[in-house]
């Protein structure tokens, strides 16, 4: 069978774009790293928040093999999108007022600890809130967003604002609106949307950035290990106990 032309150009556009956001976006990676690990040696907590499907860019650091231990996931019900039904539910309820500061109200987030907003669009009510909320509440805030968003489209929220105007530090992901890379002739749709990839990727950068300040600070980063290799439970046990006290995803 002959190659794909166009999952080839796909390709092509997530490793174009994952190379703008690690060329264009260090310095700003290199600052989220350090407030994550200033969060981890300060006795802080970390939290990640995403609605619809920016919410797999805030899960892939959550109990993760390779990832921090310390990274809880600030979950909103039915937020995620397509774990209810209708799925468009997901969509609709981050256009609600109020739920962002129901959610941190009810959540163990406090003074002291960091919280990541992934938001493709960063144009919709629970996002901004939950930025503008955090900060009040003295969280550091870190937004995953794309800034063309910010430039081409109106807000969503009754301030007009977006989330990259209610952060502590900005990660561009370099996303155009809609979040399609491609077109083709017959298909009259764009197609192949890359912020997954490339905002899981940000993601990723930072929690290495973390790892690589804790360690410079003589501080051992609080990693998990694959439960799939030998020992792994048992490291992970380990590690858990140590940080129970920061840890919300386990009983």
């Amino acid at each position: 069978m002959s190659e794909s032309k166009l999952a080839g150009q796909f390709f092509d556009a997530a490793i174009g774009l994952l190379q703008r956001a690690r060329d264009e976006e260090s310095a700003n990676i290199a600052a989220a790293g350090s407030a994550v690990a200033d969060a981890v040696a300060a006795g802080g907590r970390l939290f990640a928040f995403g609605a619809g499907h920016s919410s797999l860019a805030a899960q892939d650091v959550v109990y993760r093999a390779g990832g921090l231990a310390l990274m809880n996931l600030l979950a909103v019900p039915g937020a995620v999108g397509v774990d209810v039904m209708p799925a468009t539910l997901g969509s609709a309820l981050e256009r609600v007022d109020g739920l962002a500061a129901a959610v941190l109200d009810s959540s163990p987030a406090t003074a002291g600890d960091v919280l990541v907003i992934v938001s493709l669009s960063g144009r919709n009510a629970l996002p901004v809130e939950m930025a503008k909320n955090a900060r009040a509440l003295g969280l550091t805030v870190i937004g995953v967003t794309s800034l063309a968003y910010a430039r081409e489209t109106t807000s969503r929220h009754a301030s007009g604002t977006f989330l990259k105007d209610h952060c502590d530090i900005v990660l561009d992901s370099k996303i155009a609106v809609g979040d399609a890379e491609l077109t083709h002739e017959g298909i009259e749709a764009p197609f192949a949307p890359a912020s997954t990839v490339v905002t899981s990727a940000l993601m990723q950068a930072v929690m290495a950035a973390a790892a690589e300040h804790l360690v410079a600070r003589g501080i051992e980063p609080p990693l998990l290990r694959s439960g799939n290799v030998d020992g792994g439970h048992e490291w992970n046990g380990r590690v858990m106990t140590e940080y129970r006290d920061r840890i919300f995803f386990r009983h």
